[in-house]
């Protein structure tokens, strides 16, 4: 009787052993995630796979592929992991800081290679416009405000973030977002901003200040084609659900209003 206890712990030893994660090495060949990008090309590889190449190794209990489950998992999807940074990154168990920055550039330089356009991108509707501010927009964690210039063929000749921060009708000031236009000559403009919350919704404030926009490009004759919220989950687009119309009921009664004097 005095030999069962240690035959109960050797027995539960190899029971863990037994079901203990398998590191990456002792999987087959064409499991690995090296192996396998070698062998059929980097699409046969799972999105958990790409992050266990970038990721190098695991932790004692989980294997860099199982890591990097966890990571997706947590996080929901690709977009929201791209949207971490290093600090949020090394709450996982098992990511570093140098884990965690190489995630992050990985991310950093996709978002960059979106970017890039090998010749002038040209914008034919709503969806040529999101497919191209996406990339810039998406991820971003705070609330941006965008210009895209546009020339008669409606290419994007000049692109710039003009604002950062709450989005309102005080803070969007037209002066400046027309400057830019002229200063590049621009026949026509976009404007849009992101919602981090990923809601795509527009606020009374976003309408505020698209009717601001059109009635200062009508009277400077360069016209506001329109006006785009962005976000993780889509795109809002004010032309496409008719609100690039002037309120020209409103300009009546601000045109009736006294002048206010100091």
């Amino acid at each position: 009787m005095g030999e069962l206890p240690g035959i109960r712990q050797l027995t539960y030893l190899n029971m863990t052993r037994q079901y203990a994660p398998l590191p990456i090495k002792s999987l087959a060949e064409e499991d690995r995630p090296r192996e396998k990008l070698l062998q059929r090309g980097i699409d046969a590889l799972t999105d958990a796979e790409l992050i266990a190449i970038l990721l190098g190794s695991g932790t004692t209990d989980k294997s860099a592929i199982q890591l990097a489950q966890e990571i997706l998992k947590a996080r929901g999807n690709l977009g929201a992991l791209a949207r971490c940074g290093v600090q949020e990154l090394t709450h996982f168990k098992g990511v570093g800081p140098a884990k965690a920055i190489t995630l992050v550039t990985a991310f950093e330089l996709g978002r960059r290679k979106a970017q890039q356009q090998p010749e002038r991108y040209k914008i034919g509707s709503s969806i040529d416009a999101a497919r191209y501010l996406q990339p810039r927009l998406s991820d971003l964690e705070r609330e941006v405000f965008y210009i895209l210039c546009l020339n008669r063929n409606h290419e994007v000749i000049y692109e710039k973030e003009l604002f950062r921060g709450g989005i309102s009708a005080t803070v969007i000031d037209p002066k400046l977002v027309f400057r830019e236009a002229f200063n590049h000559v621009a026949a026509g403009i976009i404007v849009a901003h992101n919602h981090p919350s990923g809601n795509l919704k527009p606020s009374m404030a976003d309408v505020r200040i698209t009717q601001k926009l059109l009635e200062a490009g009508h009277h400077l004759e360069l016209p506001v084609l329109d006006h785009l919220i962005i976000s993780y989950r889509g795109y809002f687009s004010f032309a496409d659900e008719g609100l690039m119309k002037r309120n020209l009921e409103a300009e009546k009664k601000e045109a009736g209003k006294p002048e206010k004097t100091a």
